[in-house]
């Protein structure tokens, strides 16, 4: 188990509420205030969880320039209120974030997608969620 801090509980929350408004504004045919709502708690949580200084320099690393300009240009537009637009910088931008590093870098391998579906894949091992999925699994409605 890892040990938070005050502050990264917060993070989680904020970063929670963010996932959660993006989704509900999606839901209701891209509304530009639960987007904008969504991407300024998710952004904050992030500060949170991880401090500001480490977030300034994940985002203005100098390989992901280019997702960064896309990923907060379109947090810009949706607090702009073009939402679709918006939201399809972001999605832009946050496959060019996380995707695999440059071979020329010299960082570690690897990708983030990998890992974390592995982490997705390792959910069932928890014990109150994976009693869940399991009565999901079996539910044979076909409604």
């Amino acid at each position: 188990m890892v040990a938070l801090s005050d502050f990264q509980r917060i993070g989680v929350g904020l970063v929670g509420f963010g996932l959660f408004f993006i989704l509900f504004g999606i839901l209701l045919y891209f509304d530009s205030v639960l987007l904008a709502l969504g991407n300024l708690l998710f952004l904050s949580g992030l500060v949170f969880i991880i401090g500001f200084k480490r977030t300034f320099s994940f985002f203005f690393q100098r390989s992901k320039m280019k997702g960064s300009s896309f990923f907060l240009g379109g947090v810009i537009i949706v607090l702009m209120r073009w939402p679709l637009l918006g939201m399809l910088l972001e999605a832009y931008g946050f496959i060019n974030l996380f995707r695999s590093i440059p071979h020329h870098l010299p960082t570690p391998a690897g990708s983030f997608f990998p890992v974390a579906f592995g982490f997705l894949g390792s959910m069932v091992n928890i014990p109150l969620l994976s009693k869940l999925l399991q009565k999901v699994g079996d539910s044979s409605s076909m409604v």
